[in-house]
């Protein structure tokens, strides 16, 4: 395969299959599990939110030893497709785990909690660090990896839109699969996502092939690689802009559930004539509904922004794309603010245009990220591409870890509690969490990444052209 040459769209296809096998757990991660650890585990927020933030910053320093262990492992199925294999099963069992609540006390709770999640997290690495570093050896052309990191993000928003739709009816009692209680429900409903998960990886699995290889001779070396990682400035700037866009994400994406439950609550709605007979006319929704087509909606709208990214990035480039598209997303959020929990359409409105910019930012994100593997690589003759995305997904986990946590703990702080009426000032935090606060830190990623990332269309062109040079002088080379 050369440069010029489009991989299969059966090769691309199943690549997205990681990633939607990926976001079936961290879609629940990321807006189910604040309200499943108070709700129906039985924990309180602050504990929760403490777990949450310790856990994800511990396994964070985990994704490190993963890449640079994918990096160095030799099989006839590649570096990094081996990992698919051997880890989506024990993925699938620890997932049920972690969603089963024991028969414990509070404190014996709270050690299952962190053993489960700890574990959970662990296998999540171990699997997809080595998937996500695929996108930087399936193919050397960076125009055929924003496509493919298109595609990646098409499966994680179709994972995310299977969780928001499915989860809470599946797990409710008396729901899709017949549970007689919500700790039941939540078990049963990972045993159903586990089977769907293991499938995915496997498609992966069997329908890639690893393409980039490290330059000839090149030496293995912890201290190198983690100086060029260190030296190397735009995956600095990528690691700064994408902890504060995740703080971004992650303080409304765990504020969310609690936000309709307790903030908008039910609402009686009146629908068309012409829908279906079961949505149409005059009736109340609960909130599991409400919450569940604000995510599903929000999912589907950043799957279509993730779909049609590609054209816009290549249109005005990679680094213009990711800052106007953030800067409408910015403002959507910011505007939850001032909105009222009668208005619900209003919600749905802002939400819709905030999704259909802020999905492909994730895309635009991981594409840059391969580029600077290209740029390690161009400027030391030295690749390290499961170091890249593995300490790249470190900034994920530590903003989600702390994000989510920083959510549970100012929820806290404001004296939320569980199935109880909230008082005005914890209603008020709810707000904040969904508007205001996480409107800063989008504001902060924006400052640095535009300050600080050099990486531009201009650059990446040369940069691909002297690296496939070198590729072809190291291939005619004698051996």
């Amino acid at each position: 395969m050369t440069d010029e040459q489009k991989l299969r769209i059966t090769e691309r296809f199943s690549y997205g299959f990681g990633d939607f096998a990926s976001c079936l757990y961290w879609q629940t991660i990321s807006v189910y599990l604040a309200i499943f650890y108070t709700d129906i585990f039985g924990i309180s927020a602050l504990a929760a939110g403490t777990m949450l933030g310790l856990s994800r910053s511990f396994d964070a320093f985990f994704d490190v030893v993963i890449g640079m262990l994918a990096d160095r492992t030799q099989s006839r199925w590649g570096k990094f497709r081996p990992y698919l294999l051997w880890t989506c099963i024990p993925m699938a069992v620890i997932g049920v785990l972690t969603f089963t609540v024991p028969d414990f006390d509070e404190k014996g709770k709270l050690i299952w909690a962190y053993a489960t999640f700890n574990a959970l997290m662990i296998i999540y690495t171990t699997i997809n660090i080595p998937y996500t570093a695929m996108l930087g050896v399936i193919t050397p052309n960076p125009k055929e990896r924003t496509a493919l990191s298109s595609i990646k993000f098409v499966g994680a928003f179709a994972g995310g839109i299977v969780i928001s739709a499915t989860l809470l009816p599946m797990a409710k009692v008396g729901g899709w699969l017949g549970a007689t209680s919500a700790k039941q429900g939540w078990q049963m409903s990972f045993i159903v996502i586990g089977v769907a998960a293991v499938i995915s990886f496997l498609i992966v699995f069997f329908n890639t092939k690893e393409r980039v290889l490290p330059p000839k001779g090149q030496k293995t070396s912890v201290l190198k690689d983690l100086g060029d990682l260190v030296t190397n400035r735009p995956w600095l700037a990528l690691l700064a802009t994408t902890i504060t866009f995740i703080f971004f994400v992650a303080l409304r994406g765990n504020a969310t559930a609690h936000y309709f439950k307790y903030f908008v609550g039910s609402q009686t709605i009146t629908l068309p004539s012409f829908l279906p007979k079961a949505i149409a006319g005059t009736q109340t929704w609960g909130w599991e509904t409400l919450v569940s087509v604000f995510n599903t909606s929000n999912q589907v709208l950043s799957l279509i922004g993730a779909i049609l990214v590609p054209f816009f990035a290549r249109k005005v480039g990679n680094k213009p794309a990711f800052i106007i598209l953030f800067i409408v997303a910015i403002l959507s959020t910011a505007t939850f603010y001032v909105l009222k929990p009668d208005q619900l359409w209003l919600i749905y409105i802002v939400n819709a245009i905030g999704s259909i910019t802020g999905g492909p930012l994730s895309a635009l994100l991981w594409a840059m990220y391969a580029d600077t593997a290209d740029y390690a690589e161009w400027k030391t003759g030295r690749r390290a591409t499961g170091l890249i995305f593995s300490a790249s997904i470190f900034s994920q986990k530590f903003g989600w870890g702390w994000g989510g946590g920083l959510s549970l703990i100012m929820l806290n702080g404001v004296g939320f509690l569980a199935n109880q009426a909230q008082t005005p000032s914890a209603l008020h935090g709810l707000v904040q969490l969904m508007s205001i606060f996480p409107a800063l830190f989008g504001i902060l990623a924006i400052f640095i990444f535009l300050f600080l990332y050099p990486l531009n269309e201009t650059k990446m062109a040369q940069i691909a052209t002297d690296l496939k040079s070198r590729r072809a002088a190291e291939a005619n080379a004698p051996a």
